[in-house]
């Protein structure tokens, strides 16, 4: 029987490409011209892993790091890529955003009401307001190969975490290579998060946005009877699989479902949260359910860096440093509040205080207008205390293990993920630029300039 099936299969495959147009002979040029195979020689490598390698080679082959090396020869089908006088580092990855969705994504208006019935001892509510719709999935909104890539690609980004912007429980992220192919082709991990917003900076349907709630009190509350809500679905589900017989059949709810591994703490929930009363008070909601929880955001950080500490929760900092507005320059403006400066004082300095404070973190963009301030706020956190190493760790190998993909990308190590950037300096000295990027072993000179302006990673 499995030979007879082995030679029908064999004939339909057969069959099928007999019956398939030729490919045209634009195409087979394009497939022709596109080289697999690169060697990026005679650069400096700072693999993020281990010492810096003086004068070494990369190789990268069929979209994989294939080896690299101070004594690594290129392979004899390999493009030679010249690297003197250059710098190659893992391809930087923004931690938080939403890259590729577009900035009026569609709500949903949200789920509505569900038609729960009774069950013992179960009673999940039937209120799903709008700003709660976990189910959204940011892969079904990701336009790839967007012109608005040409922006973080120059600034050295490979990778992004991108998740929906409208509501406040807005839905599950994906991280994301930005690359031109497909959104199958892109996508590292998804869902690989679910996103939650307090509202503030411009993520639709939160505090002060004319949404639901109207209130920082009500945003916690409503996420809390969700997260309630969750946990009694899935019981319900669980006593029904068990005994179906008796047991009236829970209501198939997309919200719901799209919850249970985080309630079971399988998925991380991303707080995007700012000041130290946020934090706390998502440190306390995380505690409370169990979740696997991340901060984004983490303006005042610094001030919960025990409590985060003890909690081992990590912190995705924005990079969206406060800047002094050009009203507030002008000679006839009234004086900024002493808040006002001491936050843009002190943005520079909190990812030094996590990392003496042993957090774990990583940088997100945090809606930046300009891509210059991606590495240029990175350095100013450089020349406010961080190292040097712990600024590339940030922005590399970080993300990856926080988001569980470090076996696949976040250094430059054989086997990995062929997501490079190359630099003209090093990455944090004013005056470097980025050259060019590899995603998943293609390289793509980025057509913005590195202070171009596009769209910020949180959509703002």
């Amino acid at each position: 029987m499995q030979t007879f099936l082995s030679l029908r299969v064999g004939a339909i495959v057969a069959l099928a490409a007999t019956l398939a147009p030729p490919p045209t002979a634009a195409a087979q040029a394009s497939t022709r011209s596109v080289p697999e195979t690169y060697a990026i020689t005679n650069a400096t490598i700072v693999p993020g892993t281990g010492a810096t390698i003086a004068q070494g080679t990369v190789v990268v082959r069929n979209g994989l790091i294939a080896a690299v090396g101070a004594n690594v020869k290129a392979p004899a089908d390999a493009r030679i890529v010249d690297g003197t006088g250059l710098t190659v580092y893992p391809g930087l990855i923004d931690a938080f955003g939403s890259l590729g969705i577009p900035a009026a994504a569609p709500a949903n208006g949200g789920r509505g009401a569900a038609s729960f019935v009774s069950a013992p001892q179960l009673q999940p509510s039937a209120d799903h307001p709008v700003g709660i719709t976990p189910e959204v999935l940011a892969v079904d909104l990701i336009k790839v190969g967007d012109a608005e890539f040409n922006g973080p690609r120059s600034a050295g980004i490979t990778t992004a975490l991108s998740a929906p912007t409208v509501g406040f429980l807005s839905g599950r992220a994906a991280l994301i290579d930005l690359s031109d192919e497909s959104v199958d082709d892109a996508v590292l991990e998804s869902p690989a998060a679910m996103a939650m917003s307090y509202g503030r900076g411009g993520r639709g349907g939160g505090i002060g946005r004319g949404g639901y709630p109207g209130s920082l009190l009500g945003v916690f509350a409503a996420f809390r009877q969700e997260m309630l809500d969750a946990q009694r679905y899935g019981q319900w589900k669980a006593m029904y699989d068990r005994n179906p017989r008796g047991t009236p059949r829970p209501p198939m709810d997309a919200g719901l479902e799209a919850l249970q591994p985080v309630v079971n703490g399988q998925m991380p929930v991303i707080f995007e949260a700012n000041s130290a009363r946020e934090i706390a008070r998502s440190l306390g909601l995380a505690k409370e359910f169990k979740l696997k929880a991340i901060i984004a955001g983490g303006a005042e950080a610094d001030q919960v860096a025990a409590d985060l500490k003890a909690a081992n929760v990590p912190v995705i900092l924005s990079l969206n440093f406060p800047q002094r507005s050009a009203a507030a320059s002008s000679p006839d403006s009234e004086p900024e509040l002493l808040s006002v400066l001491e936050a843009r004082v002190n943005a520079p300095k909190v990812a030094g205080k996590l990392a003496r404070a042993g957090v774990r973190f990583a940088f997100e963009s945090g809606g930046l207008t300009n891509w210059a301030d991606f590495l240029g706020n990175a350095g100013k956190s450089v020349a406010a205390g961080l190292s040097a190493s712990d600024a590339l760790r940030a922005m590399t190998l970080a993300p990856a293990e926080i988001f569980g993909v470090s076996q696949q990308t976040g250094s430059l190590e054989v086997g990995k993920i062929a997501n490079l950037t190359v630099t003209r300096g090093a990455l944090f000295e004013p005056g470097s630029k980025v050259v060019t990027v590899f995603v998943d072993g293609a390289e793509i000179v980025p057509q913005a300039p590195a202070n171009g302006r596009g769209r910020g990673g949180m959509g703002r």
